[in-house]
């Protein structure tokens, strides 16, 4: 059985290559507090641990880092998009990703890809981050801030694929929904404010929910839980939920999202519409084109990743060099 506290400050340090990368925090600064994430005190499988281990914390040596393969964004095309894709080895996995800047004036979307093979496990990371991510990132957000003017926040939902077993965490209201045989799981729970746990913790902790447009945080904010956010950090608190899954034969896709995507596009549908396109690529680009013509008014940015259980994951429109 996995520790859930060493998988919490794994994914946590999985995430925060995303986010910090994403607000340019100095690299030293980033490494010390990487390293720190992931050396907690708790004792299970090794090879898992150093496996983990090797993906988040970017001071390795130089042969570990080697062993890493990151998944880089394709050039925009013509209309703005961002997309490509990539396929493992054996043919069990392969995924695609799609980022689009859409109506808002600037890109605050960002998505991550790592994969590697650690003793001969397979471990994949992938990652979307809305805004510039869990406890101790958020603590290195708001001291990126602290002599500043301004009061960011940011969402992330990440996957950590190891094996069979996939580990998902959430902060706010980016998703990830799994299929299984076509129909739609949710692995994460939107954090907004009329949620009845989390208005019953912002009001314990003195705040207030309220509508403003939509329900709020102080009128604010409309998720309860973020990275950043500094003027309401008392309320909005940056601990991820996290779920773990066992992929077996009977799941098929698994698809992560921005709320670009799901403010116009409902799970069931972002399952049925990932399932008409055989490439992954093509899938996550139709979900960005889908939520846009639907008239999503924020960064739309998805990952699909299709599992092959019989070792064939088809076409891909891009190997990693």
């Amino acid at each position: 059985m996995v520790c859930n506290g060493y998988l919490r400050s794994v994914i946590v340090g999985a995430a925060r290559v995303g986010i910090l990368t994403r607000r340019k925090v100095q690299i030293s600064h980033t490494q010390r507090s990487l390293h720190a994430c992931v050396h907690v005190n708790c004792t299970w499988n090794c090879g898992f641990r150093r496996s983990l281990k090797m993906m988040v914390d970017s001071s390795g040596a130089a042969a570990k880092r080697r062993m890493i393969v990151d998944i880089l964004p394709e050039k925009e095309d013509e209309r703005g998009y961002v997309s490509g894709g990539w396929k493992s080895e054996d043919g069990k996995l392969s995924c695609g990703y799609s980022s689009f800047r859409g109506k808002r004036a600037t890109m605050e979307d960002f998505f991550d890809i790592k994969t590697s093979t650690i003793d001969g496990q397979a471990v994949c990371m992938f990652g979307i981050f809305d805004g510039e991510t869990y406890k101790q990132t958020d603590v290195d957000f708001l001291e990126s801030e602290r002599d500043t003017f301004r009061d960011d926040g940011s969402t992330a939902s990440t996957a950590v694929l190891v094996g069979n077993h996939l580990y998902v965490a959430n902060v706010g209201d980016s998703r990830t929904v799994l299929s299984k045989a076509g129909k739609a799981i949710p692995l994460s729970e939107d954090h907004k404010p009329n949620r009845s746990d989390e208005r019953k913790r912002i009001e314990n902790a003195g705040g207030v929910v309220m509508w403003a447009g939509t329900w709020r945080v102080g009128g604010v904010l409309a998720m309860s839980r973020a990275f950043g956010n500094r003027m309401l950090k008392q309320f909005v608190v940056a601990e991820p939920d996290i779920q773990d899954q066992e992929i077996d034969e009977e799941f098929d896709l698994l698809v992560l999202a921005s709320d670009g995507l799901w403010d116009v596009v409902p799970n069931e549908d972002a399952i049925a519409l990932a399932q008409t396109e055989e490439k992954p690529a093509a899938a996550a680009q139709k979900l960005a084109e889908t939520a846009f013509a639907r008239g999503s008014a924020d960064n739309i940015t998805c990952i699909v990743v299709r599992f092959c259980h019989g070792g064939d994951a088809g076409p891909v429109d891009r190997q990693p060099d």
